[in-house]
């Protein structure tokens, strides 16, 4: 029997803070979710989406929006580059921060309510990156919205592993991950669109404004403190807590200590080598001699072109990657799309090629692969005490974000002027590392307890 939170009382049924009774019967079909399941899921793959959507915008548009802030000539220049890289890496290290603030926000004050700050972050500054007159301003609106993104992901992930069955997280993964791939679907429409009507109209190309469309999901925070309230499972956790919080320093103590060092380390190695990959390909991409007689709308074109195929494609890889979970476990599936990913990505960038090849092949087979990101969504979460779930989850994923952000700036600053390849070939071998590490990591069930356990 659930114990009900200390000085509840009585609240109408749209009150988001009210502590929700889930059913005990078997859940087999989707029609024997409770409303605070459905409630729950579609929060947290709108938040997903729009993290998706605001997370991509800047890396489509990186090397002209700051080409324009700084008034260089070309993509290809140098300070181009570094400026461009240094951008990134604050993105990426705001996200590693966002994780573990916002985890220990969701497990402090609940997840509904952390789910809306995260959010409303994310939205308001990517927003504001519009109003950028320096790179600098770029930088600081970036690190401020990844912030959200970061959190939202912790919070997102273990709002659904406490209130949607547990034989079915492998499925829930995928479908959480595909909602960030719809995301960046949008992001790569919207660059598109922004191309193409500025080369119909014959108007000068203003990437700034692609950033308007990141306001768009703070109107999804309304709904969710209305209607989706906080988990059963993290109001139980409080009651037997009581004043008695768990401290972020207990994630390096003890029994759980291995698992957050692992956790961290195979985090790290796998989003480095990620992130590499979906900053510097398109600059790779732009850069290829071939191109050299297309105009700048044209070059943007197939960019967000080809960004878009890799993320249609790592839908598939969603559900492939959920597959495995099911058949071999979660540290085999990791494993074993770590290889295809380690495959994949040097296989691309192991001899110099054609836009074609890479376009039509090489970079799909990257995106199918990055389905594994989807199965750290559920995995992850259940790897940590209920009250550090969102803390744990959120900074051992996250941290792996300083490690890419490390990454993206040295892979990019390493490469030679306008050549990306070998900087994207040397960093696909950071993939191989994190197969020894996932194969080290515990394991935890798919399937659900018996009823009473």
């Amino acid at each position: 029997m659930n114990p009900t939170p200390p000085g509840s009382s009585p609240a109408p049924p749209a009150a988001a803070d009210a502590a929700p009774t889930l059913p005990q019967r078997e859940v087999a079909r989707l029609r024997d979710l409770s409303p605070v399941q459905w409630k729950s899921g579609i929060a947290a793959w709108l938040g997903w989406l729009f993290d998706g959507l605001d997370m991509h915008l800047y890396t489509l548009v990186a090397a002209p929006f700051v080409m324009e802030l700084l008034n260089a000539a070309t993509p290809m220049d140098p300070e181009v580059k570094a400026k461009s890289s240094w951008i990134q890496a604050a993105f990426l290290i705001g996200w590693a921060l966002g994780g573990g603030f916002f985890g220990r926000v969701g497990d402090r004050l609940g997840r509904s309510r952390a789910l809306c700050l995260t959010i409303l972050t994310y939205a308001l500054f990517t927003g504001l990156a519009f109003v950028a007159q320096t790179w600098w301003q770029l930088l600081v609106f970036r690190f401020l919205a990844a912030l959200g993104i970061g959190g939202e992901w912790a919070v997102g992930s273990s709002l659904l592993s406490e209130t949607w069955p547990r034989r079915w997280r492998p499925w829930i993964a995928a479908v959480l991950q595909t909602g960030v791939n719809i995301g960046v679907l949008g992001a790569c429409l919207a660059v598109y669109l922004l191309a193409t009507l500025c080369g119909y109209l014959e108007v000068q190309y203003q990437p700034r404004w692609v950033f308007l469309v990141g306001v768009l999901p703070a109107l999804l925070v309304f709904w969710i403190r209305r209607h989706v309230p906080e988990p059963e499972e993290w109001h139980s956790a409080k009651v037997r807590a009581r004043d008695r919080q768990p401290r972020v320093r207990e994630l390096f103590q003890g029994a759980i200590l291995p698992t957050t060092l692992k956790t961290i380390a195979v985090c790290a190695l796998s989003l480095s080598a990620w992130w590499a990959f979906m900053f510097w390909h398109a600059q790779h991409l732009r850069n290829l001699p071939e191109l050299a007689g297309w105009t700048v709308a044209q070059r943007e074109q197939l960019v967000s072109q080809a960004f878009f195929l890799v993320i249609a494609v790592s839908i598939v890889g969603n559900f492939f990657g959920g597959w495995l979970a099911r058949m071999l476990g979660y540290r085999r599936a990791i494993a074993l799309m770590f290889l295809g990913f380690f495959l994949a990505m040097s296989g691309a960038f192991i001899v110099p090629r054609g836009w074609e090849p890479l376009f039509w092949f090489w970079f799909p087979a990257v995106g199918f692969f990055s389905g594994v990101f989807g199965l750290f969504t559920m995995y992850l979460p259940p790897l940590f005490p209920t009250l550090l779930r969102t803390t744990g989850a959120g900074f051992c994923y996250n941290i792996g974000r300083i490690g890419a952000a490390f990454g993206t700036v040295f892979f990019g600053l390493f490469s030679k002027v306008g050549d990306f390849r070998l900087a994207l070939l040397y960093a696909s071998f950071l993939f191989p590392l994190g197969i020894l590490v996932a194969l080290l990591l515990p394991e935890h069930q798919t399937s659900d307890p018996p009823e009473g356990a």
